[in-house]
């Protein structure tokens, strides 16, 4: 099975979502296009428009909105991945070395997914207060991943440990902001250290911004899973292409993603194995001219200059009214043995 503990370096999401435009060919080619990136993990959100809202329910007013004059209702006719979809979709991505999941927005989109053997279930920001999906999806005894946005501390101190309660024994926690797109200024991710520590899990991250900037700074915070959105091409269209990652962005995401964890590294106080040869660049005292036998040393006749291969530095006050022992050509390394 599935386990979040097997994550030892960032584990990146392609998020589909209403992406493939309601084109099953479309949907693959993005399943496709997300192995090629090398993405780890596909997903989709799961529910129909009946069993998110209903006709007349509401019709988005905000004029800042992608989607401002649109009926709830409709938007989510036009975004939904048809259910009989999903089992193409997941064996596509699974025959590429993916995995495949998806954010259930009901109880009956447990219980659908729960067919097709999802190894873990998401929980998208928007449903993270609602405790009976929440409930549903922890009787399931799987790895859990559950965004945090437009979520307040009580919120999800709340949901979390409904979701230990109902038997979940596996959570990361993604650091949301719930906007689209977001801002840099708007994730605070300072706030992933301090989830850490108030809820004792692994953080990840949830980007709705544009560029993979945000996430890399997360992955030096800590985090080990990154949710983008992801489509082909955003000129395209489609109901979240606005805010949506294209292939080449999805590659570097990956590609770079992985060279910041790598370079976290250890803490070091030590000069490393790779830089002993490096050594020799740094500076010494050498005779910067010909001084002759049992003259006094001075900044008139030494220099500090590369190569290593004369005395530190460090002891040049040291050295400063002491008389050579023997003549010093020009160029020489100074040492002890040839002071008096």
């Amino acid at each position: 099975m599935f386990s979040l503990s097997q994550l030892n370096s960032p584990y990146v999401i392609a998020e589909m979502s209403g992406n493939h435009n309601q084109s099953l060919e479309r949907a693959l080619s993005i399943v496709d296009a997300a192995a090629q990136c090398g993405a780890h993990a596909l997903k989709l959100q799961t529910y129909t428009a009946d069993t998110i809202t209903m006709r007349g329910a509401y019709t988005i007013e905000d004029k800042n909105s992608l989607w401002a004059g649109t009926e709830l209702y409709e938007l989510y006719q036009q975004a939904y991945t048809p259910w009989e979809w999903h089992k193409p979709i997941f064996d596509r991505a699974r025959s590429l070395g993916m995995d495949a999941f998806s954010s259930p927005f009901d109880e009956t989109a447990v219980d659908f997914l729960e067919t097709l053997d999802v190894p873990l279930y998401k929980i998208a920001s928007f449903e993270n207060t609602h405790h009976p999906l929440l409930r549903k999806v922890a009787r399931t005894g799987k790895p859990v991943i559950m965004s945090t946005g437009v979520a307040s501390f009580d919120d999800i101190t709340e949901s979390v440990e409904v979701l230990k309660t109902a038997g979940c024994k596996e959570i990361i926690l993604l650091k949301c902001t719930s906007t689209y797109p977001a801002t840099p200024e708007n994730t605070n991710l300072l706030t992933i250290p301090h989830m850490r520590d108030q809820w004792q899990c692994e953080i990840g991250l949830s980007d709705h911004t544009m560029g993979i900037g945000v996430a890399l700074a997360a992955v030096g915070l800590g985090v080990r899973v990154i949710e983008k959105h992801f489509t082909l091409n955003r000129a395209d269209g489609g109901v979240d292409s606005a805010f949506s990652m294209e292939p080449h962005e999805m590659k570097a995401l990956v590609d770079e993603s992985f060279k910041a964890y790598q370079a976290l590294g250890r803490i070091q106080t030590d000069v490393q194995k790779v830089e002993e040869k490096s050594l020799l660049y740094k500076r010494s005292i050498y005779a910067g001219k010909d001084i002759a036998a049992g003259e006094i040393l001075s900044d008139s006749n030494l220099k500090i200059i590369r190569p290593a291969l004369g005395l530190a530095p460090k002891h040049w006050e040291n050295v400063q009214g002491k008389k050579a022992k023997s003549a010093i050509k020009a160029g020489q390394p100074l040492s002890w043995d040839m002071i008096d």
